[in-house]
C-alpha cells in the first residue's frame, strides 16, 4: 500500500510555532502545505525555508479555509493529514504512522492519533483531556472538513477508521493568556452562532459527523453537545467545571490545571452563554428573527 502523506496546516501570525511544527513532519511527511490567511509576521517566510509548499487565501472560517486547502493544493499523496500550526508530532508517532498505512488494507480510510494538550508548559493529564483519540489522517478523496463555525471534525465518506497508539500529537501553544483569552473571546463568537445553528435547527447535519454516545469519540462528543445545548443557560458551565475538574481529576494537574479548567471549562462557557442570551435578548426572544439573523450573518456570507 502507499503510505505517502501530504500534511496541510492553517496559519496566521505563527512565526512561534510554525517552524516547530513543520520540522516534526519531515521525513514523515512527503509533502507539506501551508494555507496563510495573510500573515503579518514571518510565518510565511519560515514556512517556505523549512520546506513547505506556501498557498495564501482570505479567511473564513477554519472548515472553509482547510477544505479550500483539499481542493486547490496540488496533493499528490495517497493521505493526508491534519495538524494545526501550534501542534507537532511526539514520540515514535510519525514512523507508527507510515507503518500503519503501509499494512492497512483497502478498507481503512482514517486514522485516530492520540491528541495531548500542554498548557502553560504543562501535560493536562487528566479531567477528560488526555488521552484523547482525533482522527487526524485520512486517504485523500475519502473525506474532509465538516462545515461548521466551531468543533469542526475530519469526516470521512466511508470506509473504516484504525488507531495508532503509539507517540501524540501535542498541542503546546507558546502564546501568553492575553493573547489565549482573546483568541477565546473570538471563538467564544463562533461557540455562540454553532450552539444557536443546533439549537434552530440550522446546521447541515447530513453532512455532519452523527451525534451517538455508543460511536466513535467526534460523534460521541457531539452527542454530549447536543445535550449540553438542552442544559439551561448559566447554569450548564458550572456542571461542566464539576465534572472535568473533580469527578474527573482535572485538579491532579496542578496550578496550571486550575487556570485550565477555570479558564477552558468555566470562564469560555459562560462567556458563551452570555453571548447567545446577549443575541436572544437583542431581538426579544424571537426564534424567526434570531434564526434570520444567524443565517444572513454566518449562512448567507
Amino acid at each position: 500500500m502507499n503510505n505517502s502523506i501530504a500534511a496541510i496546516i492553517l496559519t496566521y501570525n505563527e512565526e512561534k510555532h510554525i517552524s516547530r511544527c513543520i520540522n516534526s513532519l519531515k521525513n514523515i511527511c512527503e509533502e507539506i502545505f501551508v494555507i496563510d490567511s495573510f500573515s503579518k509576521d514571518r510565518t510565511v517566510e519560515i514556512a517556505k525555508e523549512a520546506g513547505a509548499q506556501v498557498y495564501q487565501n482570505p479567511w473564513k472560517n477554519y472548515a472553509t479555509q482547510f477544505n479550500w486547502g483539499l481542493k486547490n493544493c496540488p496533493i499528490t499523496t495517497e493521505w493526508i493529514w491534519r495538524i494545526d500550526a501550534d501542534e507537532f508530532l511526539e514520540g515514535n508517532l510519525g514512523p507508527a504512522m507510515k507503518k500503519a498505512l503501509a499494512e492497512c488494507n483497502n478498507e481503512v480510510n482514517g486514522v485516530y492519533v492520540r491528541k495531548r494538550i500542554d498548557f502553560m508548559g504543562k501535560p493536562l493529564l487528566h479531567g477528560g483531556w488526555y488521552p484523547s483519540y482525533h482522527l487526524k489522517v485520512w486517504r485523500r478523496g475519502h473525506g474532509e472538513c465538516e462545515n461548521r463555525w466551531m468543533d469542526e471534525h475530519i469526516r470521512i465518506f466511508s470506509g473504516t477508521t484504525i488507531i495508532v497508539e503509539e507517540g501524540n500529537q501535542v498541542d503546546a501553544n507558546l502564546n501568553d493568556l492575553t493573547w489565549w483569552t482573546e483568541k477565546h473571546n473570538g471563538y467564544a463568537t463562533r461557540e455562540m452562532a454553532d450552539m444557536l445553528m443546533m439549537e434552530y435547527g440550522l446546521d447541515d447535519r447530513g453532512k455532519e459527523v452523527q451525534a451517538k454516545f455508543w460511536g466513535t469519540e467526534e460523534q460521541r462528543k457531539r452527542w454530549l453537545k447536543v445535550k449540553y445545548i438542552k442544559a439551561p443557560l448559566f447554569l450548564r458551565p458550572f456542571i461542566n467545571f464539576n465534572i472535568r475538574y473533580i469527578l474527573k481529576g482535572g485538579f491532579l494537574d496542578g496550578k496550571e490545571g486550575f487556570i485550565w479548567h477555570f479558564l477552558q471549562g468555566f470562564w469560555y462557557r459562560f462567556l458563551v452563554d452570555a453571548k447567545i442570551y446577549e443575541t436572544k435578548k437583542r431581538f426579544g426572544w424571537n426564534d424567526k428573527r434570531i434564526k434570520a439573523f444567524i443565517k444572513e450573518t454566518y449562512l448567507d456570507k
